[in-house]
């Protein structure tokens, strides 16, 4: 089974959605994760700062940050290979990494304000 991992920069949560403010970013990504996972993928998500050790066990992840930096986070590994960068990946990305059957990931086209034709 293939194992999606994420390592997030420092947050003030395991999933970063917490505080006054909340990076909607954050939020959405925290949901198409947990869809991910109801739909069987493997996911390990770390953060800087509440999992340093994850970071530094990590091969791949301590030369990236080394040649990156902290500021290039987030950084997505797919079956320990680097995947994604600098951003978090959409629910397109992880269904095609997890290999999430397609009749399970539907894309509504989006609907007016007014619905239909109409214009508002």
């Amino acid at each position: 089974m293939t194992t999606i991992q994420v390592f997030d920069p420092a947050l003030c949560c395991s999933t970063g959605v917490c505080g006054v403010e909340v990076d909607q970013q954050l939020v959405t990504f925290a949901a198409d994760l947990e869809w991910a996972r109801q739909n069987g993928a493997q996911v390990e998500r770390f953060n800087l700062a509440q999992q340093p050790l994850a970071f530094a066990e990590s091969l791949v992840v301590k030369g990236f940050l080394e040649r990156s930096g902290m500021e290039a986070l987030p950084l997505i590994l797919v079956d320990g290979e680097v995947a994604l960068a600098g951003r978090y990946p959409n629910r397109i990305e992880l269904v095609r990494w997890a290999g999430i059957e397609q009749q399970t990931f539907e894309i509504t086209p989006a609907v007016g304000c007014c619905g239909g034709s109409r214009c508002c």
